[in-house]
């Protein structure tokens, strides 16, 4: 069944028939990566951002199933690469962008533990870049995975949300309230839509994201992600020169006064480690420990900086308690605007 409408039809939505979302931390099925396509030569190194991919995707599949969403023009090309490595599926299906995170389906899941796919609208980041091959993508993932598919025109990228899994989102009010993804919408009508489509009961708000995250208007995924329900990982910095200093120390004081929506006070565990590399033009890039991918016994981290790296890989840690920290190269990936968190989605566990 696919149910497509701005004002959705109540009987009709995930939520109205059971459906919620599940957290990143809990079991996952399978993960969902694209290999990057000949276009996403533009704003970054496709070749350099290939390999990171690659190693990406061997990484995953040392845990769990991958399934890696190929367009036709590039399967010989992923095939050469990865062809060889157990785990790995290959979906031929067309794109012409990379970031699954925002651009494919986020998976819900019911009381019978059935688990279905949400096909969200994707306008390139507030109508930065137009992706027509990948804006039809998610139907035919869903497909292929063989599950139930609900489709609706509201926009819902994937990195500007955190879920814990029981009915809880945080998100920035930069990302989710922004004219370029919602012009007409109220918060109260965001609000609805999320509860409808995703069966969200309560948002947590922040007010802006990252200074240097100018290509998706401050996404969450580089400030905050819940590793328990009630239980959070949240970007800090120690540095008062940093121009993050203010916005950070605004999100902290934000969620310690924070309920979910099971009415618990946060546990907060902060990150105040905040890693920077230089860009190929020579300004800062900023490449968060917070923004790993937390995945079936283990997590995909990003290597930055030797002298960092292991403070940071102590506090994933620590919030992610008895996981396997897998370090991979992701400098390319935050040259193009996103990191590892952006480039994968997990496929929920049923039953």
């Amino acid at each position: 069944m696919e149910q497509t409408q701005r004002q959705a039809d109540p009987v009709a939505t995930p939520h109205a028939q059971g459906y919620s979302v599940p957290a990143r931390f809990e079991r996952h099925d399978c993960t969902l990566v694209t290999y990057p396509p000949i276009e996403e030569a533009v704003g970054t190194d496709v070749d350099g951002f290939r390999e990171e991919i690659v190693a990406l995707a061997t990484a995953i599949a040392r845990f769990e199933p991958v399934k890696l969403v190929v367009d036709p023009r590039d399967l010989d090309s992923a095939k050469s690469a990865l062809g060889d490595v157990a785990n790995i599926e290959f979906y031929e299906i067309p794109v012409d962008c990379c970031w699954i995170r925002d651009n494919g389906p986020i998976f819900v899941r019911n009381g019978d533990n059935e688990v279905a796919g949400v096909h969200f609208d994707f306008n390139g980041w507030g109508g930065r870049t137009v992706f027509e091959k990948t804006r039809r993508m998610p139907a035919r993932v869903i497909e292929r995975l063989g599950l139930r598919s609900f489709h609706t025109d509201f926009i819902c990228e994937g990195g500007g949300v955190s879920f814990d899994g029981d009915a809880t989102v945080i998100t920035t009010e930069q990302v989710m309230l922004n004219p370029n993804r919602y012009a007409g919408y109220t918060r109260e009508d965001v609000e609805q839509s999320l509860q409808a489509w995703l069966g969200i009961e309560r948002v947590i708000w922040l007010e802006l994201g990252l200074v240097e995250d100018t290509e998706t208007d401050g996404h969450v995924d580089n400030e905050v992600e819940f590793v328990a329900p009630g239980v959070v990982l949240v970007q800090t910095t120690r540095d008062k020169s940093n121009p993050n200093y203010d916005l950070l120390a605004d999100n902290l004081q934000r969620l310690s006064r924070a309920r979910d929506a099971r009415g618990r006070k946060l546990e907060i565990i902060e990150m105040d480690v905040l890693p920077y590399a230089e860009s190929p033009d020579a300004n800062p890039l900023v490449i968060p420990y917070t923004n790993a991918y937390v995945l079936n016994d283990a997590i995909i981290a990003p290597e930055v900086d030797p002298k960092l790296d292991q403070i940071g890989y102590r506090i994933l840690e620590q919030a992610y308690p008895g996981r396997t920290i897998v370090p991979v190269p992701s400098y390319w990936q935050a040259v193009g605007g996103g990191g590892i968190g952006c480039v994968t989605q997990q496929v929920p566990a049923a039953g």
